[in-house]
């Protein structure tokens, strides 16, 4: 932070802030009150969309942003940011949901479909939720990464007719 507003609680100069894919909203809708303003109509983009003063967002492509404090973190000190960025888009992409739909208990099973950057981030994050996870995906060569690199329980390849009948007596029975 190089400069914080009067009314600014959450920062102070020197903080590291992060800034998902969200930089504003109205604040005012049903869902912004329920805190779900990536449903909000008036929802503000942190690049590409039209701020409140109709100047464009550049996100990760600015020299510098001016966004509302509930949009952003405090990035913890330490916290190697190019390993963090991923989290503030990617992140939020998954865990909001994974949150929301109580996806997030030890013991459940989650599949992922799909290896691909929202999948590597949904297995980590159910793999530190202690979950069981079974990632699904047409490529054989991710059954490696899945497995052995990021700890999914098992692997499921859904073009073999093979695996999907044995997976379908497991269910029917």
């Amino acid at each position: 932070m190089i400069k914080v507003g009067q009314s600014v609680t959450k920062f102070k100069i020197g903080d590291i802030a992060g800034v998902g894919p969200l930089c504003g909203s109205c604040g005012l809708c049903s869902n912004c009150s329920k805190g779900w303003e990536n449903y909000c109509s008036k929802q503000i983009l942190t690049y590409n969309s039209h701020d409140h003063d109709g100047s464009i967002t550049y996100g990760g492509y600015s020299n510098k942003i001016v966004v509302n404090e509930h949009f952003a973190i405090i990035m913890p000190k330490g916290l190697p940011l190019e390993g963090a960025a991923p989290l503030l888009c990617a992140g939020s992409t998954v865990y909001s949901p994974m949150m929301h739909h109580g996806l997030c208990q030890s013991g459940q099973h989650l599949g992922v479909v799909g290896l691909g950057g929202l999948g590597h981030v949904a297995v980590k994050f159910a793999k530190a939720f202690k979950m069981k996870v079974t990632v699904i995906s047409t490529s054989p060569g991710k059954k490696e990464e899945a497995l052995e690199r990021l700890g999914a329980d098992s692997f499921l390849l859904m073009n073999d007719q093979q695996q999907l009948q044995v997976i379908n007596k497991k269910t029917t029975n």
